[in-house]
């Protein structure tokens, strides 16, 4: 106010705006807001800055409830809240919505509300044909299991198209042109279509709607059923335990086939820069996902506030000198830090899909024919809440437009996806900007960014192909499903090894973990927690000989320790249970991504072992959650530093020769020292197991723990190595190895044979 009384004084005037900034700066800074009255009745807060300006809290629920303020925000000394709070803060019992709305037959139990693991069960009056699932269990989320269940005659052009719980349905005739209008009971929001019509072919148009409450939201199991449960079905992957009545989203990745796929990320004011971070991570895992198969997306990757950074652009990335390597995608995602959004921090969009239509009308100006032959995908992460730049619809209709050119038949070319991620997502103005077909969902609303990871790593199930082999995963906490699920553990007796999973039915190992006679009975392999299998027999190579250079000095001679151990039955595929991909096999030829005619057994090793230090690692053995307690990081010492590496090995108790190479020949690699490279060596018990390199995303075995010079973690008590302490891997690439293998894996009568190149 003194500021706008002395107006007249020119300099005044021009520093107080600096001196209001500065206290205005200082304000947000320092004005810490109230410890009062913030409890929630029945559940519990976390803040995510303690009380200061900009600091978020969030209100939790125990299982089967739900926070009637789901949030709140410090801002300028006092909470704030997008809903008027009356009254103190209360966990809610979930309901789900009233099926008390099905028609033609008969519903009980009959109750004001159905609370979570309620149940209800469905039958049809006389005369008419049921539907769907006859029982109906209300879940934590707010949802009905199964599908909707519906009484038809089955005498009119389309199906009864039946009425979801919680909506009400005008319309009661199914002949083509009819129509059938829907809404939803306050204050559920309609999501799918609103209005559905009858189709010649005998379908309805649209999605089924469904009625969401604000607690509703999709699981990560329901949400990557239906986003792609399918997606393995185009990529010549087995299906062996598909389940061919699965209904789910097809993205068409046919090989060879044109898809461009758009991914616009919310960077916006209500974004925490942790849940940022996650956001990196999350576009990895889809990326990562759909670079297993054999197919070559192109891609524009974009995060949006106020304004829209093109992370990748869809020009660049197919046609940008080494804009395709995914490595370099990653780099550039990495590279745009959550400082790098600006200070206009509001939510635009309208601009994200503006951009979007941009590149996508430079893409049919370029090449108008492979434009209409090219399958588009767009994928929205956002709360929905647009504050800027209008309503984004319109440029979404524009860009089914330009798809579609009015042609019914192009509609099919373009995806439109929005993933609803947060506390409080904007269901109804979302719903308006995704794709509805019948039997398809493209809104998913999950609960956090980690809940899209799960969703994502669910996507396709890998359980389904053995050849998706040594797959890695980054961001998971479970750290066996992230990079480990081949890891096994073998115990017996006096025996204690490592090994790993290279097919359903056999663990690769070292020979020397088994003493001569040991009953196949006694010996234990462990794999994913709670699944200890059976063994049916243990081979080794038919050239290990531990005494067969005594003679020359060298007590104990480890040539060819390799083993397989045959399991009494195949284990089943999953998550957490999943091979290590081997050299030489088709399976890898896959993962490395390489045609037919490139794969050879030379040109993996070419790609796997070409450099003179090799980045490796193996793993020691397992915790209680069977992953590994250590992951020891090793360089196999190739080209001019394998002589030292060898020459150590006279070191070794035991041996005594002049050439090193008696005790070491080709058919090892050697790792360890300190230069040029300090190494990690293996301790007591992590013999047999896996050493391998990352390479694409995936994990390839191209060693076997065998012996090592002295025992550093026995002397020293540390598996840091010393100048000269060496360990020595049985070499995967040697011929007579290769073959051992190939004669076994490759003959596999019990499990998943491999295919050998």
């Amino acid at each position: 106010m003194e500021c706008k009384q002395q107006l007249k004084w020119l300099m005044l005037a021009m520093i107080c705006p600096f001196i209001a900034g500065a206290l205005s700066s200082m304000s947000k800074r320092d004005i810490s807001c109230p410890k009062e009255n913030l409890g929630i009745t029945g559940g519990t807060f976390v803040l995510s800055n303690s009380y200061s300006h900009g600091s978020l809290l969030k209100y939790s629920c125990p299982s089967g409830y739900y926070p009637s303020v789901q949030s709140r925000l410090c801002e300028y000394g006092r909470w704030t809240s997008k809903t008027k709070i009356r009254k103190t803060p209360e966990c809610k019992k979930i309901t789900c919505p009233n099926p008390r709305v099905f028609e033609n037959g008969e519903m009980i139990p009959y109750k004001a509300k159905y609370y979570v693991n309620d149940t209800t069960t469905y039958s049809c009056h006389s005369d008419y044909t049921f539907r769907g699932s006859a029982v109906r269990v209300c879940k934590p989320n707010g949802k009905w299991s199964g599908s909707t269940p519906i009484c038809g005659r089955d005498s009119d052009h389309c199906p009864d198209p039946g009425v979801p719980p919680g909506s009400s349905r005008a319309g009661n005739m199914f002949n083509i042109d009819d129509k059938v209008t829907y809404r939803c009971e306050s204050p559920l929001t309609l999501i799918g279509s609103k209005v559905r019509v009858c189709l010649d072919g005998g379908q309805w148009s649209g999605t089924e709607p469904q009625c969401y409450a604000g607690f509703t939201y999709d699981t990560p199991e329901e949400a990557s059923e239906a986003f792609s449960s399918s997606l393995k079905s185009n990529l010549a992957v087995s299906q062996q335990h598909e389940n061919e009545e699965q209904q789910g989203k097809k993205i068409r990745m046919v090989q060879g086939g044109k898809l461009d796929i758009y991914i616009a990320v919310d960077a916006s004011d209500s974004i925490t820069q942790k849940g940022f971070e996650n956001t990196t991570t999350t576009i990895k895992m889809l990326i990562k996902k759909i670079s297993y198969y054999p197919v070559s997306p192109n891609y524009e990757i974009l995060m949006f506030a106020t304004d829209v950074a093109q992370i990748v652009s869809m020009r660049n990335f197919k046609y940008g000198e080494n804009a395709r390597n995914l490595t370099k995608v990653f780099e550039d995602l990495d590279n745009f830090t959550f400082d790098k959004r600006g200070e206009k921090t509001g939510t635009n969009i309208a601009k994200a899909y503006s951009t979007i239509l941009e590149s996508m009308q430079i893409e049919e100006l370029n090449n108008a024919t492979t434009f209409s032959e090219t399958q588009h995908i767009i994928i929205l992460f956002s709360d929905g809440h647009a504050n800027m730049g209008g309503n984004p619809k319109p440029k979404v209709d524009q860009i089914k437009h330009l798809v579609a050119k009015n042609d019914p038949t192009r509609e099919k070319n373009l995806d439109l996806y929005v993933f609803g991620v947060g506390d409080d997502v904007n269901q109804e103005d979302i719903n308006g900007l995704v794709s509805q077909r019948d039997q398809e969902k493209y809104f998913f609303k999950l609960q956090d960014l980690a809940k899209v990871q799960e969703m994502f790593d669910d996507m396709i199930d890998e359980s389904t192909s053995v050849g998706l082999c040594g797959i890695v995963w980054e961001g998971l906490e479970n750290k066996r499903r992230a990079a480990f699920p081949w890891l096994a553990q073998i115990t017996g007796g006096t025996l204690n090894c490592m090994g790993s999973l290279v097919s359903s039915s056999y663990i690769l190992t070292a020979a020397h973990c088994f003493k001569e006679g040991t009953p196949p009975s006694t010996i234990t392999v462990k794999l994913e927690k709670g699944l200890v299998v059976k063994v049916k027999n243990y081979i080794n190579h038919p050239n290990y000989n531990l005494t067969a250079k005594q003679e020359m000095g060298i007590k104990e001679y480890y040539e060819f320790d390799v083993a397989l151990i045959q399991l009494e039955e195949a284990v089943k595929m999953n998550f957490n249970l999943r091979p290590i991909c081997i050299p030489c096999t088709k399976e890898t030829n896959a993962a490395l991504k390489l045609s037919e005619t490139e794969g050879t057994c030379r040109r993996h090793e070419e790609i796997l072992m070409s450099n003179e230090l090799v980045e490796a690692a193996f793993a020691s053995e397992m915790e209680t959650d069977n992953s590994p307690k250590i992951i020891k990081n090793i360089t196999f010492k190739l080209g001019k530093y394998r002589d030292t590496c060898v020459e150590d090995a006279k070191q070794a108790q035991g041996i005594d020769v002049k050439n090193a190479r008696e005790a070491v020949t080709d058919n090892f690699l050697c790792s360890g020292g300190t230069e040029p490279t300090t190494d990690d060596v293996a301790c007591k018990g992590d013999s047999g197991g896996a050493s391998y390199v990352n390479k694409k995303g995936r994990v390839i075995q191209v060693g076997v723990i065998s012996w090592g010079v002295k025992d550093i973690c026995k002397e020293k008590r540390r598996f840091t190595s010393d100048a000269d302490s060496r360990d020595y891997h049985s070499n995967l690439f040697s011929e007579k190895i290769r073959l051992f293998l190939k004669e076994h894996l490759e003959n596999d009568r019990i499990g998943n044979p491999l295919t050998f190149l």
